[in-house]
């Protein structure tokens, strides 16, 4: 952890979130992650807990945070795509599991 032995300096990540123009996009995709975390319809907590929050369209495509656009996926399902050698997806199908 790089602030184990330090405070960790929120209001500097805050300003540099700012003078990159994150802060909206980042408040923007906390919404909708908390959206996953509200009852659902039958009163039951969908919750996304050991899960992952994955894009339908990816963000570098066009796609957006809204809720229309994401999904709940498992890790394994998520986070295991073929690469190429510069780590970008080389096709977006998953890998088979063993």
């Amino acid at each position: 952890m790089p602030y184990k032995n330090k405070p960790r300096p929120y209001g500097k990540e805050y300003q540099q979130q700012l003078s990159r123009d994150e802060h909206g996009k980042r408040a923007t995709r906390e919404r909708a992650r908390y959206e996953f975390d509200n009852p659902g319809k039958d009163g039951k907590v969908v919750g996304r807990k050991g899960k992952d929050i994955d894009h339908v369209k990816p963000l570098s495509k066009g796609g957006t945070n809204t809720p229309k656009n994401l999904m709940l996926k498992t890790p394994h399902d998520n986070r295991s795509f073929y690469r190429d050698s510069d780590h970008t997806v080389k096709k977006n199908v998953p890998r088979k599991k063993k």
